[in-house]
């Protein structure tokens, strides 16, 4: 209030911020109105303002998310629930699955002997324990050997150890899928006893619970799997994974890439 009564308007210029706030405020309708060719404009002296106000649009699609199913399988029953995953995995939009193999750590002779049928050339053996870092969640599959991992995926994951010293798998997904020779063999132990190897990695263990709802609970036939992942009973090696089975494997690897496609940065 100035002297003679009466407000007289500053002739002081407002702060930029201060226009800005306001205009935020109380020019919504004004700006709703602009053409969308007409981006809104801001007055301010402030160069380097006006560079963190620049938004760079990244050009060409976004990038597919990666989900790579590792695993060792010696008589193909590990594989049928991998092949199956994947097939869940691709139907999820912006995932795609990819399939690997861990090394084998046993002789050619050593593997005739044990009956083992030759390894499927279409899926690849992983180059290298640095490759995992290319991908955005992981599904690791592997036989029971005394109700923990095979050896082969054991030593894959104890190669391991420069991602470790990095943290280069901190904080992404990753689940377990299996195969005993029984039902009480360790559908559950191999699994869990592998959580170890993620707790270390700071990678974060998705169970499928009992998201896969009706099947489950079926007691009318045998079937592997539990909610710590998907499971199949491979007998004396002769037992084919059930279609239940493989249903189940299906489901963990749509279930998966939901979670890898929810949690990737944006």
């Amino acid at each position: 209030m100035g002297k003679g009564g009466g407000c007289v308007p500053s002739k002081k210029k407002l702060p930029v911020a201060t226009t800005i706030a306001a205009s935020s405020t109380s020019g919504k309708e004004d700006e709703d109105n602009l053409p969308e060719s007409t981006p809104p404009t801001t007055t301010t002296n402030d160069a380097s303002a006006a560079d963190e106000a620049v938004i760079t649009i990244p050009s060409g699609p976004p990038r597919n998310l990666k989900l790579f199913i590792v695993f060792y399988s010696m008589y193909g029953h590990v594989e049928g629930l991998a092949r199956r995953m994947k097939r869940g995995a691709d139907s999820v939009d912006g995932v795609e699955a990819e399939l690997y193999r861990v090394p084998e750590t046993l002789p050619e002779e050593v593997l005739v002997k044990m009956r083992a049928p030759p390894k499927d050339d279409s899926i690849p053996v992983i180059g290298s324990p640095a490759d995992l870092a290319g991908g955005d969640g992981f599904l690791f599959g592997f036989p029971t050997r005394y109700g923990c991992m095979a050896a082969q995926m054991k030593a894959f994951f104890d190669s391991t150890g420069q991602l470790w010293r990095e943290q280069k798998l901190a904080g992404k997904p990753a689940g377990f899928f299996v195969s005993t020779g029984t039902q009480g063999g360790g559908q559950e132990t191999t699994a869990w006893t592998a959580v170890t190897q993620l707790a270390h990695h700071g990678m974060l263990f998705v169970p499928i619970g009992y998201t896969f709802g009706a099947g489950m609970f079926k007691m009318d036939s045998i079937r592997g799997g539990s909610p710590y992942g998907a499971g199949v009973f491979a007998g004396d090696g002769t037992r084919e994974p059930s279609e239940l089975e493989l249903a189940l494997a299906e489901h963990q690897g749509k279930y998966m890439a939901a979670i890898v496609k929810r949690l990737a940065p944006r």
